[in-house]
């Protein structure tokens, strides 16, 4: 493996070439640097980018060992931590990069790439990337389920939001308009679908009778297993996980 020498410090580090990357990119986790190069790079390319980037790379790589050798008093939100998502709870990796802006990914776990100005504390600043992933991700399928039900049975509200609700899971409005509790993303999509499917149902009928359960039962046959779950995790779905 090849090594980066910062003064009496030698930094190994992986280097990988993209054919697809349209700049060179450094990225540093607690025990690994990977370097990604461009297919036309020469050695001398590699060497010229991290000499010039040399100062921060060991800094990161020191700040990365004082945070792993004391484990007791890092922040929440680090590489190793668990954030639930669709009714399981996924690794987030949180790694250092020479980018200007953050940016979050999930490949079966979360990713947050942090930038270069990101200061030591930087549990906040993942919280709130991390939020705002959720909330789009909730707003993305709760209109794909809205969509999809209401081509399929006629049901088409006047408006649909992915909001924080206070209390409740969602709500509709006697004009059509309904409101859908972004903590939702931390159930099964089968939940969240039967919750959007439960308001679509009161554009029919707004009560709880008979009828609307009727309804329910056509819409949604396996709804009361997404009800029993919602029930037994209520608290769970009710925690502020990425509160900073």
């Amino acid at each position: 493996m090849p090594t980066l020498q910062v003064g009496r410090k030698e930094i190994p580090y992986e280097l990988r070439r993209s054919a697809t990357a349209s700049e060179r990119r450094i990225t540093i986790t607690p025990g690994h640097v990977e370097v990604m190069a461009l297919t036309s790079d020469n050695d001398g390319d590699i060497a010229g980018f991290l000499n010039r980037k040399r100062a921060w790379v060991l800094n990161t790589v020191r700040e990365m060992e004082r945070a792993t050798a004391g484990r007791h008093a890092v922040p929440r939100f680090m590489t190793g931590s668990k954030i639930p998502y669709r009714g399981r709870n996924m690794p987030l990796t949180v790694r250092r990069t020479d980018a200007e802006r953050i940016t979050t990914t999930y490949r079966n776990g979360f990713i947050v790439d942090l930038p270069h100005w990101a200061g030591d504390d930087a549990d906040q600043l993942v919280s709130l990337e991390l939020k705002l992933w959720l909330q789009q991700r909730a707003r993305r399928d709760v209109r794909e389920i809205a969509r999809d039900y209401g081509k399929r049975f006629g049901l088409s509200p006047r408006s649909i939001r992915v909001v924080d609700l206070e209390h409740g899971w969602g709500s509709c409005g006697p004009e059509g308009n309904i409101l859908i509790n972004w903590h939702l993303i931390f159930a099964p999509r089968k939940v969240l679908e039967y919750v959007v499917v439960h308001e679509l149902a009161h554009l029919r009928h707004r009560s709880h009778g008979p009828e609307f359960w009727g309804l329910i039962g056509q819409l949604a046959p396996d709804f009361q297993t997404s009800k029993a779950w919602m029930e037994r995790h209520q608290s769970v779905l009710s925690a502020d996980f990425l509160a900073g």
